[in-house]
């Protein structure tokens, strides 16, 4: 768990609907701070900023809000941006109490022994591929994890996999997916690049997988406004 504090200070903010394209020009982002359900609150923080928290926290990390003299510990629920140009456009905070149980999506990564950066399957020349690459998990507000690990040392050869039930799970934190659900496989090269050529380059795991079995091996710019009105 981080003990590292991210804050941001807010504005509230006027400008509703189509009209925010105005404050994006200007530099703004528009936000929204949802309550325990009372009413939403309209907010507007610079882009530079508002960006920096996003890059900082994700749906993961709590969040400091200070809205004038009032103060929020939040995670953020939602972000939108632009199709095109990949820009924050719009964030939704859901303000929490630090003792209160949420979910919350966290990254899943890899974790090596001492001087690798790579699985033994990937340092032999085998690819290991992703399938999940976040989970959602419960946790009270103050013990959500930036991240959580498994083993990737475990996987050595073809068709080893890593599952739920490999991560290295604070106490406190339930994760909402079954122990079964892969995270990363070890695959042949070659039976990825069979599958890719089937496919026209766009093969998953899953493709790779009955490659290998056929082969003989084992086959083991959301609505800002609608955002505000939820």
């Amino acid at each position: 768990m981080s003990q590292d504090t991210i804050a941001l200070t807010l504005e509230a903010r006027e400008v509703t609907g189509k009209a925010v394209k105005h404050l994006r020009k200007d530099g703004t982002l528009p936000a929204v701070i949802h309550d325990h359900g009372k009413p939403s609150i309209n907010v507007q923080a610079g882009f530079v900023p508002l960006t920096k928290v996003w890059q900082k926290a994700g749906k993961h990390h709590a969040v400091e809000l200070t809205l004038g003299t009032k103060k929020y510990v939040a995670i953020i629920k939602d972000a939108s941006f632009d199709p095109k140009k990949h820009l924050l456009t719009h964030v939704v905070f859901n303000a929490v109490n630090a003792n209160e149980t949420i979910e919350a999506q966290i990254p899943i990564q890899p974790r090596y022994d001492e001087g690798n950066d790579s699985s033994p399957a990937e340092r032999s020349g085998l690819m290991v591929l992703s399938q999940l690459d976040t989970v959602t998990i419960e946790s009270i507000a103050s013990n959500l994890p930036d991240v959580l690990y498994y083993n990737a040392e475990k996987l050595v050869e073809v068709g080893d996999h890593a599952t739920i039930a490999d991560l290295d799970i604070p106490k406190g934190v339930v994760v909402k997916v079954e122990a079964e659900h892969a995270i990363a496989t070890v695959y042949e090269p070659s039976a990825l690049a069979a599958a890719n050529d089937a496919v026209g380059g766009e093969a998953d795991p899953a493709d790779a997988a009955t490659v290998e079995a056929e082969n003989g091996a084992d086959a083991s710019d959301a609505d800002a406004q609608t955002e505000e009105n939820k």
